[in-house]
């Protein structure tokens, strides 16, 4: 009896409860909610907005430090990764369109 009850455990395993469970699985990513052309428009707008105030943010910091040359720089101290590349801030004013 213990003789067959292995293998059949083994068999029924791998023949309908490994089916069962990647079926599962599948059903389940392909009822994940996904994100929307308009969430990805509103996403890339947020990014945009994001960039040019940074950029105003920069741009004031670095007319008061050279105003003030005892003023300590917020922003400008750390290198901002875009398009994966460093920007280095304390690099001279670069006029952008």
């Amino acid at each position: 009896m213990e003789d067959i009850f292995v293998p059949v455990i083994a068999i029924t395993s791998i023949f309908i409860g490994l089916p069962w469970v990647i079926l599962h699985y599948i059903t389940r990513w392909k009822q994940a909610p996904r994100i929307t052309e308009e969430d990805e428009r509103l996403l890339d707008e947020l990014q945009a907005l994001a960039r040019r105030l940074e950029d105003r943010v920069v741009t004031v910091e670095r007319i008061i430090a050279a105003d003030n040359p005892d003023w300590k720089p917020g922003l400008t101290s750390q290198p901002t990764y875009q398009s994966d590349r460093i920007v280095d801030r304390n690099a001279p004013f670069e006029r952008r369109n």
